[in-house]
C-alpha cells in the first residue's frame, strides 16, 4: 500500500512537471540549467547528481535529458550560460561611451565585482579546467560570446590611443587576460594566500586594496 502511494506521488509529480513544461517550456528549461550551474558549480561535473538537479529545478530527469541530452551536455549548457551572463553584462555598461581611462577603469571594476557576486563562475571554470576545457571546445557559441568583448577593447584601446592617453600597441586579448587574471588568481585561491600570508584577504578593506591595487596596474600599463 505504501508503495502505491509512493508510486501514485512520484507520477503526479511527473505529470505536473510535464504541464509545466507544455505551458512555459523556455522556463523550465532556464529553472533546469541554473540549478544545473549551482549543482556543477558546488560539486563538480563529476561529484554533480542528476537527481540534485531536478530536485532543486522542481522537474525530472526525462525533462534533463529531453532538454539536454545527458549529463556533460547538460554543464556545457551550463557553461555557456554562464559565459553568455558575464558577456552580456558586460555589454549593458556600454563602456565605448565613456572616457577611455574611465571605460577601463570601470572594466575592472565591473570584472572584480562580478567575480565577488558570483563566485559560482569562478568554480565552474576551474573545473572545466580540470578538464582541460573538454567540453568548451564543442561549444558552436562561446567564441562568438567573446567576440563583441574584443570589439569593444579594440574600440576602446584605439580612442585612447588617438586621445594620447593611451599607449600603443596593446593585445585586447592579453589585456582582457591580465584583468581577469587579476582577480581570479586573488579569489580563487584566497584560501592559500590568507594562509601564506597570514592575513583575512576576504575581508571588506582587503578587497577595497585589491580593486584598487588592479586598476593602478592596468591603468598605469595602458598610460602613454
Amino acid at each position: 500500500m505504501v508503495e502505491k502511494k509512493k508510486t501514485k506521488a512520484a507520477s503526479t509529480k511527473a505529470g505536473n512537471a510535464q504541464a509545466r513544461v507544455r505551458r512555459d517550456p523556455e522556463r523550465t528549461r532556464a529553472r533546469i540549467l541554473e540549478a544545473a550551474r549551482i549543482e556543477f558549480a558546488r560539486r563538480g561535473l563529476g561529484g554533480a547528481r542528476i537527481d540534485q538537479i531536478t530536485a532543486r529545478a522542481d522537474s525530472n530527469k526525462r525533462m534533463i535529458y529531453y532538454y539536454f541530452g545527458n549529463k556533460e551536455a547538460l554543464f556545457l549548457a551550463a557553461l555557456e550560460s554562464a559565459y553568455a551572463d558575464i558577456r552580456e553584462a558586460e555589454q549593458s555598461l556600454k563602456l565605448i561611451d565613456l572616457a577611455p581611462a574611465e571605460g577601463m577603469r570601470r572594466l575592472v571594476q565591473f570584472t572584480w565585482e562580478y567575480y565577488l557576486a558570483h563566485p559560482e563562475f569562478i568554480t565552474l571554470l576551474n573545473s572545466e579546467n580540470l578538464h582541460r576545457a573538454r567540453h568548451l571546445r564543442k561549444s558552436n557559441q562561446i567564441r562568438a560570446l567573446h567576440s563583441p568583448l574584443v570589439a569593444m577593447l579594440e574600440r576602446l584601446l584605439a580612442r585612447g590611443q588617438r586621445a594620447g592617453v593611451f599607449r600603443r600597441g596593446v593585445d585586447p586579448v592579453q589585456l582582457y587576460i591580465s584583468i581577469a587574471a587579476l582577480g581570479y588568481f586573488y579569489l580563487s585561491n584566497n584560501h592559500t594566500l590568507s594562509t601564506i600570508f597570514g592575513q583575512d584577504l576576504m575581508r571588506p578593506q582587503a578587497l577595497r586594496q585589491r580593486l584598487a591595487h588592479m586598476t593602478a596596474l592596468v591603468l598605469g600599463y595602458l598610460s602613454k
